[in-house]
């Protein structure tokens, strides 16, 4: 058993993955071998159709088609080593080309079906990728790259499975995801085969996970969010998993916890948001589900609160990032503070440094860039060929992302935002998160997003961008005389500008830079 590390504890103290290890043959072997019979995976393309009607693969069918798949590969001239991009609709297919990849010892790349020819050109450049993996419809500049077709994975899927898993080490390269880079290009997360059991802290530290559980996640095949949540970790745990492939009307999302007995549902803040505004709420009330998970961006109180009263569940909160998935979240038999994270899980070295340099951790209290201990298994292997970006988040033996936090006495992060979210005010720093859940309760404001909004060429304001509540008025003046009473003068806004909607990734993430540029007044 280890213990909780402290503020200062000098590195990463759970377990450590064996030298041998293979992040596929880790999430599969186990289960087909003990309960070959057992669902490993449900996907459901639609639900008006009977349950029976369901794509479901048992862990022995499961593994024995990933190793298919890793033998077809191979077959087809792929070397271990060698990028696979993976460019692929949200079919199951996508799953058993990532975790086939990883059983061959081939780094996959998973990439968004819903990418422009440009952006996904540009993955397959950069990666230097032997070979694309493109469904029906999708193109891609490939004149040097084999491309792989859904009629090619369909014969991989019939043939002779590989004998054993690739003999990887734990810290050869496993996979490749694409992140937000600071030279305006996305930059490729290069990670080992270790980073499966980097996740092991979050078994206890955040899902409660054990065999018995139904995972329902509501991403796609391709986010790294569904990957390591909804197929990773639940397979690491013997547990069953539940996507859905259908139309994303919201309204399914009870329906499937209801039908499919899940017991644990993970998605972003605003899914849970709109499950409230348009989904029968008795169905979940009424369903097996224990819990909900959330990650991607903050949880607002005024949204726990309410999920809480009308669905009697919690709602638990991580906080991850690409390079290191969650390290920080609440979890069964963890008190929730609105407004936290949670704390680092067990095993986890996190501390807060000085953001103007130094790698001593700054004490309780005191606000800093959140980092994370190079020794976490988790942790990335680094930049693909980015090593000046690589550089600039490795101070001596931290990794910091660029996320600003402080730790309490309890241990509770309080996460302020991204150092370059943080706007600047009267000489103050003034996190847009802080602002942002001290008007969320407003009840005219049904989704606020706060940045620094240029109105001169030098002269920036606070703005906040409102998104109103389902039949309130448009009052700027009600929100302002709001903010007077719950934030400090400098941190008010000064202009109220309501919008339809607020901007996002991909992924669910408020995009405050858009929004900044978007209303600037040069």
């Amino acid at each position: 058993m280890t213990e909780t590390l402290s503020l200062t504890a000098p590195r990463y103290t759970g377990a450590l993955p064996p030298a041998r290890f293979n992040m596929a043959q880790y999430c599969l072997e186990a289960a087909a071998r003990a309960t070959p019979e057992k669902i490993a995976l449900r996907v459901v393309h639609d639900l008006a159709a009977p349950a029976e009607a369901a794509e479901i693969w048992t862990y022995g069918g499961l593994e024995k088609a990933v190793r298919a798949v890793a033998a077809g590969l191979l077959d087809g001239g792929l070397k271990p080593g060698e990028r696979l991009m993976i460019r692929l609709p949200n079919t199951s297919d996508y799953a058993l080309l990532f975790f086939g990849a990883l059983a061959a010892g081939i780094v996959p790349l998973p990439a968004s079906a819903q990418l422009t020819a440009r952006e996904a050109n540009f993955l397959l450049a950069d990666s230097g990728a032997r070979a694309v993996a493109l469904g029906e419809g999708m193109e891609i500049e490939a004149a040097e790259t084999q491309v792989l077709t859904p009629a090619d994975i369909a014969r991989f899927k019939q043939g002779a499975p590989l004998s054993s898993y690739a003999a990887t080490r734990a810290d050869d390269p496993a996979y490749l995801v694409y992140t937000s880079g600071t030279s305006g290009n996305p930059k490729g997360v290069l990670h080992a085969h270790r980073a499966a059991w980097g996740r092991r802290p979050m078994y206890q530290g955040w899902y409660g996970i054990g065999p018995e559980d139904v995972m329902l996640h509501a991403g796609a095949f391709n986010w790294t969010y569904t990957l390591g949540v909804g197929l990773t970790d639940p397979w690491a745990n013997g547990a069953s998993t539940v996507l859905y492939t259908g139309e994303k009307n919201v309204q399914v999302w009870g329906e499937l916890m209801a039908r499919y007995d899940a017991t644990l549902f993970a998605a972003v803040p605003s899914l849970y948001r709109q499950i409230l505004k348009y989904c029968d709420t008795e169905l979940i009330r009424g369903s097996a589900l224990r819990h909900g998970l959330t990650a991607g961006e903050a949880l607002p109180e005024p949204l726990l609160v309410e999920w809480r009263a009308r669905t009697g569940r919690d709602l638990y909160e991580a906080l991850g990032m690409s390079e290191c998935s969650t390290y920080v979240s609440t979890g069964p038999g963890m008190e929730i503070r609105a407004g936290s994270p949670g704390k680092p899980q067990e095993g986890r070295a996190v501390a807060i440094l000085p953001v103007e340099g130094g790698s001593d951790p700054l004490p309780r209290g005191q606000d800093g860039l959140l980092a994370v201990h190079r020794s976490d298994p988790g942790l990335m292997l680094g930049y693909w060929n980015r090593p000046e970006e690589e550089a600039e988040v490795f101070r001596g033996e931290w990794f910091i992302g660029g996320d600003v936090a402080a730790l309490d006495e309890d241990g509770y992060l309080w996460y302020r935002g991204r150092a370059d979210d943080v706007m600047n005010a009267m000489g103050y720093r003034v996190s847009p998160m802080e602002v942002e859940a001290a008007l969320a309760p407003h009840p005219g404001i049904g989704e606020v997003a706060v940045t620094e909004l240029r109105v001169r060429a030098d002269v920036s304001v606070i703005a906040a961008f409102v998104v109103p509540a389902e039949g309130a008025a448009r009052d700027a003046q009600s929100i302002l005389d709001f903010a007077a009473d719950v934030l400090a003068g400098y941190k008010r806004p000064r202009e109220i500008i309501f919008v339809e909607s607020l901007p996002r990734t991909a992924n669910g993430k408020v995009q405050r830079k858009v929004l900044a540029e978007r209303y600037a007044k040069h």
